[in-house]
């Protein structure tokens, strides 16, 4: 089957992208909170895990993804426990009987903590950084998967790619950034495929995101290669009268969404591109 005329295509994309649930973990969340693995409840785990947790609130609250593993952003982390205005633990063993070789002290928790957005914002301007307000620009995904045995476009619903909606989802979540997906139903009635999608054009692009409710749009192509031993993923953004192209490979699905939704958060929010 044949890919859509421009013409038509910008206009029967309107209805195809659908938004991904809050459930689903594909928009914004709350800023100014964050999730870390600790073992135990002990005060050095929970320092840690705030530690952790501050940094990813600070990348994800200024949307400037270089703050990750910045020393400066260290210092700050050190005393973690300044920002904190409530924290809690979800164990991870729920409902396993504690025994006498999984004791309370090793038991594997999600530690969730929430910060203050002052003491944030000014931690932000002790960076030289500042928030990235909302509401976020909202992006519309557009990514044609090749594996050894099929080739499909990621939708919100259908059954292929299951982890890799899970995955891309979670990234966004992590980073505060609202996403679209295609809806599988949809895709299959307007004949939209992978090869359409790597013919996508820049002006269809920037048409796909206004007909969604979009303002950007990222689209890509993730392809399983032998040689390399995992996923070459090729990404594109149009923003703002530029066209972002970048790549990865031989890497995971998960640090192949990592890199496409770091690098799109990076140009969105002003920090990179």
């Amino acid at each position: 089957m044949k890919c859509f005329t421009p013409v038509r295509y910008a206009l029967t994309l309107a209805i195809v992208l659908v938004a991904v649930t809050a459930r689903g973990g594909a928009v914004a969340g709350d800023l100014y909170r964050a999730q870390a693995f600790v073992t135990g409840q002990g005060e050095t785990e929970r320092a840690r895990g705030f530690a952790l947790c501050l940094e990813a609130v600070l990348v994800k609250v200024s949307g400037d993804v270089r703050l990750t593993g910045d020393p400066a952003v260290a210092v700050l982390a050190a005393q973690a426990g300044n920002f904190v205005t409530g924290f809690d633990y979800h164990d991870r063993m729920s409902g396993i009987p504690v025994h006498d070789e999984q004791g309370t002290r090793e038991r594997p928790f999600d530690l969730t903590v929430t910060f203050d957005p002052p003491k944030i914002a000014a931690a932000l301007g002790s960076l030289g950084r500042k928030p990235w307000p909302e509401p976020r620009p909202r992006l519309a995904v557009l990514l044609g998967v090749r594996d050894a045995t099929a080739s499909y476009v990621l939708s919100n619903d259908g059954e292929r790619g299951l982890g890799q909606r899970q995955s891309l989802a979670a990234v966004a979540g992590k980073r505060g950034i609202p996403l679209v997906l295609p809806n599988a139903a949809l895709l299959a009635a307007k004949h939209i495929t992978y090869e359409c999608v790597s013919a996508l054009t820049s002006p269809r692009l920037s048409a796909v995101a206004k007909a969604s409710g979009g303002d950007a749009a990222l689209v890509g192509t993730l392809v399983w290669t032998e040689a390399a031993l995992g996923w070459t993923t090729h990404w594109r953004l149009s923003w703002r009268g530029r066209e972002h192209r970048w790549h990865i490979s031989g890497v995971s699905f998960d640090d192949a969404f990592r890199n496409g939704i770091d690098r799109a958060v990076a140009i969105l929010s002003g920090h990179g591109g």
